[in-house]
């Protein structure tokens, strides 16, 4: 498949049945197609694109999606026997990140897209991980940290060009810590938000401000939470959380949206706490392999809603726009 070939719309336009709200269907082709992870936010061209991946004429590619035109166009093709992990670019544009961790393939059986098969063998194996720092200009990358830990996540700060996060893969409830800092031109790393005895953490990302870092979690006693914190480990505020969540996004602390359960969600912060969650939309989706997992994500102004769905039995990548919030019916759980 050729660079730049443009395909034409295969925009849907609808209304949930729930809510009311106005879903759009931005692909429609016969083979999975899903948005990127949620801590990747995929808007580019000033919010007038999106990218996304599609498995088309047997191959799995990056496309971008017109959002005026919904026209799709392939970026890049996959060269085979590559296994990208969490590209981010760095708030400046100049560089990209992610990791890479030693095939595990040939000691066990490892299928992390469909069934997390090998996931916790990985974590006991403690293969060799890297960060690789590329420049975007293609003058060359160079490996910035390594360890013998299973390495994934590299989340970029979306405003500061030196500073990111990455985790230590594998069950929550196992992993030393989740969450680690890096300064990329001192070379510091350190842990973020340590987990107490019997508590589990996860799904970090960054607010919009570059400043702080989201997570949530359960105590031991099986309380659910959710908190943010200054990338350096300073100042946390932890709020009780209600209802069924997955993963979740925000901009900041005052609006969150989810995929808990079949439907995609929003948490309205009020005072020290969240309000129960309200309907958005249904998304259905089995989430039974990566490619169909829903991953929820507000677009910059927080007036839409970007989410994959199977319910097609395709996955397939939806915009929903975002009411107000008093409008939305309240979950109960």
């Amino acid at each position: 498949m050729s660079v730049n070939r443009i395909w034409p719309s295969e925009i849907v336009l609808h209304e949930d049945a729930d809510t009311g709200a106005t879903v759009r269907q931005l692909t429609g082709y016969r083979a999975h197609s899903h948005h990127f992870y949620f801590t990747n936010p995929g808007w580019h061209d000033g919010g007038k694109r999106l990218l996304v991946s599609s498995d088309r004429n047997n191959a799995t590619n990056l496309y971008s999606i017109d959002l005026g035109t919904a026209e799709s166009r392939v970026l890049y093709r996959m060269e085979e026997g590559w296994d990208v992990s969490m590209i981010n670019c760095s708030a400046d544009g100049l560089h990209v990140y992610a990791s890479i961790t030693e095939d595990m393939s040939d000691r066990f059986r490892v299928d992390y897209l469909r069934g997390y098969v090998g996931f916790r063998e990985t974590w006991e194996a403690r293969p060799l991980s890297r960060i690789v720092k590329a420049s975007t200009d293609g003058s060359g990358g160079e490996f910035i940290f390594k360890e013998k830990y299973w390495i994934g996540h590299v989340n970029t700060s979306p405003t500061k060009p030196d500073v990111l996060t990455f985790c230590h893969q594998g069950p929550w409830d196992c992993v030393d810590n989740r969450i680690w800092g890096m300064n990329v031109s001192k070379g510091d790393v350190w842990k973020i938000r340590a987990p107490e005895e019997g508590e589990t953490i996860g799904h970090e990302y960054w607010h919009a401000d570059g400043e702080r870092v989201r997570y949530h979690g359960e105590r031991a006693d099986g309380a659910a939470w959710l908190g943010h914190c200054r990338y350096d480990d300073t100042d946390h505020v932890e709020n009780h959380f209600p209802g069924k969540t997955g993963h979740i996004h925000s901009n900041g602390p005052d609006l969150v949206v989810g995929d808990g359960g079949r439907v995609v969600r929003l948490w309205r912060r009020n005072g020290d706490t969240y309000e129960e969650p309200r309907v958005l939309c249904r998304h259905d989706s089995s989430a039974k392999i990566q490619q169909v997992h829903v991953h929820p994500r507000f677009n910059a102004d927080g007036s839409q809603v970007v989410f994959t769905t199977g319910v097609s039995g395709y996955g397939n990548v939806y915009l929903a726009d975002v009411p107000p919030v008093d409008s939305l019916p309240q979950i109960n759980e």
